[in-house]
């Protein structure tokens, strides 16, 4: 059903209009699309865009300055950490890249527009990173079994520079912590500064003791162990958004509740909450109401109490009277 609401969803935060700025020409007394452009939650703030170029600039440089040293003085530890850090990269393009494919407009054939991308990206960063803690878990057992000479003092510099990075980049990404592709891009951050910071206790211990070369393959298993912990929770809450599960912090049985307690309404059936993007979720229910006020008004504030109370911005609703059954009622059927 047509309408003609404007979708500048990043300069309207927050503002949510009255019921007169609602009624048009998708309502009617028993269907009504209470989809509207105001008030999304969650959006990107534009200024993101250049903190992940900055991000990616700063990560991308240390890398190679990460891995050459970790060539020259032997360390595993910090060639883990390089391998980590260019994960991170991929991860950040990724999803600067999605966030950039979240703005554009519904077109004819994308008609929720392009915001999957962002839970594509968190699915496609999540196996990124189990994949590569394969290899340096291996490596790192090797090592273990065979310790070899580790030049401290080089690694403990490089990953000293490497804490400043990471806790610079995380702090670009801190006010953006709703959208899980910005969160994920933080939490990585985060995870690289302590690793570092790891990194230079291991180095300053083999410094002063002039040994001790089993901590450097020690420390890279205890790098594998956080990539993983960390990784394993980004991809278990971006499958299941891939998958259309409610977003984390949405109960759909409050959801449905909320519903049922609207004004005039005698049940809720058919009802669905799934993610457009990382920031944006979606509903549509259908409501039995036999009599009320105008159907207009009461699909309008329903959209805005969704909005306000449960961050669902995308709400598609259909008024029944309950004279005829509906084949979607029972709860089993899609």
């Amino acid at each position: 059903m047509p309408h003609d609401h404007a979708h500048d969803d990043h300069d309207h935060h927050h503002d949510h209009p009255g019921p007169d700025a609602w009624r048009g020409p998708h309502a009617h007394p028993h269907t009504g699309h209470a989809h509207h452009g105001h008030g999304h939650h969650g959006h990107l703030p534009r200024d993101f865009g250049g903190a992940f170029a900055l991000g990616i600039l700063l990560n991308a440089g240390f890398v190679a300055v990460e891995a050459g040293v970790g060539i020259v003085s032997g360390s595993l530890a910090l060639l883990a950490d390089a391998g980590h850090n260019a994960a991170d990269v991929l991860a950040l393009i990724l999803a600067w890249g999605a966030t950039v494919l979240a703005r554009r407009r519904p077109g004819a054939r994308h008609t929720y527009g392009l915001g999957k991308a962002t839970i594509m990206a968190s699915v496609t960063n999540g196996i990124l990173l189990v994949a590569a803690v394969g290899a340096i878990g291996w490596e790192a057992v090797q090592r273990l079994a065979a310790p070899t000479p580790v030049y401290a003092g080089p690694v403990l510099v490089t990953a000293a520079i490497g804490v400043v990075i990471n806790t610079l980049t995380a702090l670009l990404f801190l006010r953006g912590q709703h959208d899980l592709n910005v969160r994920g891009a933080f939490l990585h951050m985060v995870a690289d500064a302590a690793v570092s910071a790891a990194v230079v206790v291991s180095a300053g211990l083999m410094l002063l003791t002039g040994g001790l070369e089993w901590l450097d393959p020690a420390l890279s298993l205890v790098i594998v162990a956080v990539i993983l912990s960390g990784a394993w929770g980004l991809l278990r809450e971006s499958s299941a958004m891939a998958m259309d599960a409610a977003p984390p912090g949405i109960d759909v049985a409050q959801v449905r509740s909320w519903l049922a307690a609207r004004p005039g309404v005698r049940e809720v059936h058919d009802l669905h909450v799934w993610p457009l993007s990382t920031t944006r979720t979606a509903l549509t229910a259908h409501l039995v109401r036999p009599s009320g006020e105008s159907p207009d008004v009461f699909l309008a504030d329903t959209a805005r109490g969704l909005s306000e109370t449960f961050g669902i911005d995308h709400a598609t609703l259909q008024v029944e009277t309950g004279e005829l059954d509906c084949d979607l009622a029972p709860d089993e059927v899609v």
